[in-house]
């Protein structure tokens, strides 16, 4: 396995970090990494927040799901899709532009995700640890506020950046789940009761399936934040109708 793979498949979240800076030249490194992602048609459909801020970074701790560690990263990067470079650009040039619609929204939304895994991996290359931040997502008018996003920018990403303890680096990553069960040939294949319960028993400890994802169930699919960040994509997604 060449260092590339080895990296890939030892990389997992660290949210406990040494009192270690990041450098300018690794920072340059891994924000260099992040726009070298693959775009659609190049356009680099997004736009990178460095938030070096302590009150900001303090306020996000609090807004994203109430997370200190949020505010105690060495690096804490905001991925926004971004197509309103593009609509500018569009209008001050005469193209008469449509206004962007949802697939514009999802497009950019790629853009920044593959960005940001490219951090990510550029990151660990330099045993730097990571942590992706869903909870951006949430209290869209409160984060777009915050952070001056124009009607056509989404803050889709956050990830916060810190060199690991030795406990977080010695903490074995949550077992995925079986390669054929994530792999399908040519056509989608759906599931039964039986796959599975196989497939995702990978986490349960010392509970039955059942109990195990029905307390899941009620901690992510059912919670409030997961509520919440389906009402604010539903609000972004209003500038793009």
């Amino acid at each position: 396995m060449n260092t590339i793979l080895e990296s890939l498949h030892s990389r997992k979240s660290v949210r406990v970090f040494i009192d270690r800076e990041i450098s300018p030249k690794e920072k340059q490194q891994i924000l260099t990494a992040a726009t070298q992602a693959p775009t659609a048609g190049n356009q680099q459909m997004y736009t990178i927040l460095d938030i070096t801020d302590r009150r900001l970074k303090e306020i996000l701790a609090e807004t994203c799901d109430h997370q200190p560690f949020i505010a105690k990263a060495k690096m804490v990067l905001i991925f926004c899709a971004d197509y309103q470079k593009w609509y500018d650009a569009f209008s001050f040039f005469g193209c008469s532009p449509r206004k962007p619609a949802a697939g514009e929204f999802l497009l950019a939304v790629q853009d920044a995700a593959i960005a940001a895994q490219n951090a990510v991996t550029a990151a660990e290359s330099l045993g730097i640890g990571s942590c992706y931040i869903g909870d951006i997502m949430e209290h869209y008018e409160k984060h777009r506020e915050l952070l001056n996003l124009p009607p056509y920018v989404f803050p889709a990403i956050m990830v916060v950046f810190g060199y690991p303890t030795q406990q977080q680096a010695d903490r074995q990553k949550p077992k995925r789940a079986p390669l054929d069960f994530i792999v399908q040939e040519n056509r989608y294949h759906r599931a039964d009761e039986t796959t599975l319960k196989a497939c995702l028993n990978t986490a349960t400890g010392t509970l039955s399936f059942e109990e195990w994802i029905q307390r899941f169930c009620k901690r992510k699919y059912h919670s409030d934040f997961s509520n919440e960040m389906s009402r604010s994509i539903e609000e972004a997604l209003k500038n793009f109708r």
